[in-house]
């Protein structure tokens, strides 16, 4: 290059360096202030881990940007700065559907950033169980995907739990057939059901002689490939990099906007944010009457209070009864929020709150390739 080329670089480079150590000293001064919320909360027992007010930061700091960074690379960064944060104010344990490298660890990096400790559990149930017995301070699981719906186990545990859900987080997912043979040697295909069921018609177009396999992870299912050439596995490119196998073919999934919804839930409650910013789960049996399920709607509707899910469930407690999952706009501290609950307590042998959370979360879902 030439000396004026050479020139040009260095002025930059050299603008660059000191805008570095502007950072480093703004950031080091942003961590300062957030350390001495931590000791203020530690004091007075509140919560390190608050997502209505990450929820704060992550608008306000959008509404900042006049640059040429998008939304999603500011949310990106704060994550990490936040995370940060919190990691020097108490090491919190997050315990996840594992092992590593599974779509619901990185849901939880997504959400946690990477300073904080994660604990792999074999099912969902472990993480309800170490959060509950605070061997960890948070969880992250599963609940629902676009392509195939709800995850029940997840639903079971939260109508038993005490824990409370406190955050969502929405994953991208692509998938990813990974194998150390071609398509022509694979006889089996082994992966989590949910995933399968993802990839369901190209796996019957591209594989249609293959055994499917349920396995209790995506991760799980790599290792299994790893052992035998007959096998391949569905989980992310990730999940292929950490146990070092190709990867036979990229976007499997039947549906292209595939996403997954993970939730934390945890001992601590969110606080409200207002203007539609809240979401609310609920869970309810029905009285054996007459037109129960109206009326349990109505309590919503006559508020002007959004549904913006319901779904049915086999209760298990004895035949042909069922619980309505329902997740509204709103908090559970809002006026009309509270007497929508107490009018349904009349016409329900069971209610429950699963909690309030920021429905602000999907907006911080960028594509991943895993």
């Amino acid at each position: 290059m030439s000396d004026e080329i050479n020139e040009k670089l260095r002025s930059h480079r050299e603008a660059i360096d000191a805008i570095d150590r502007e950072m480093v000293r703004l950031l080091n001064a942003r961590v300062e202030e957030a350390g001495a919320i931590g000791k203020i909360k530690h004091e007075n027992g509140a919560p390190y881990y608050d997502p209505s007010r990450e929820a704060q930061v992550m608008e306000k700091i959008a509404a900042l940007d006049e640059g040429t960074l998008s939304a999603a690379a500011l949310r990106a960064i704060y994550r990490e700065v936040i995370s940060a944060s919190i990691a020097l104010e108490k090491k919190l344990v997050i315990a996840y559907l594992g092992p590593e490298a599974t779509y619901t660890h990185q849901a939880a990096v997504r959400n946690f950033g990477v300073s904080l400790d994660y604990r792999p559990m074999k099912t969902i149930a472990d993480v309800f169980v170490e959060v509950e017995r605070d061997e960890a301070d948070y969880g992250v699981i599963p609940i629902e995907n676009s392509t195939e719906g709800a995850v029940f186990h997840s639903m079971d545990m939260l109508v038993d739990s005490e824990l409370s859900i406190c955050s969502q987080v929405y994953l991208p997912i692509e998938h990813c057939l990974i194998s150390q043979s071609p398509l022509a040697e694979i006889r089996e295909v082994h992966s989590k059901d949910q995933a399968l069921g993802q990839c369901r018609e190209w796996l019957q177009r591209n594989l249609p002689e293959a055994q499917l396999v349920d396995t209790s992870s995506t991760a799980h299912a790599v290792k299994l490939a790893k052992s035998s050439r007959v096998v391949a596995a569905v989980a992310s490119e990730l999940a292929a990099e950490l146990y070092d196998l190709p990867v036979v073919q990229r976007g499997i999934q039947d549906k292209t906007d595939n996403v997954t919804r993970f939730l934390v839930v945890g001992k601590t409650q969110s606080q409200a944010l207002g203007k539609g910013q809240d979401k609310t789960s609920l869970v309810f049996s029905l009285k054996d009457e007459c037109g129960a399920l109206e009326k349990a709607l109505k309590a919503f509707a006559s508020r002007g209070i959004n549904l913006s899910k319901i779904e049915s469930r086999p209760s298990r407690r004895k035949a042909w009864d069922y619980y309505f999952f329902i997740d509204l706009i709103g908090h559970r501290t809002d006026p009309e929020v509270q007497a929508a609950f107490k009018e349904l307590e009349g016409h329900c042998s069971f209610v429950k709150c699963l909690g309030s959370y920021p429905h602000s979360a999907r907006l911080a879902c960028t594509p991943s390739a895993g």
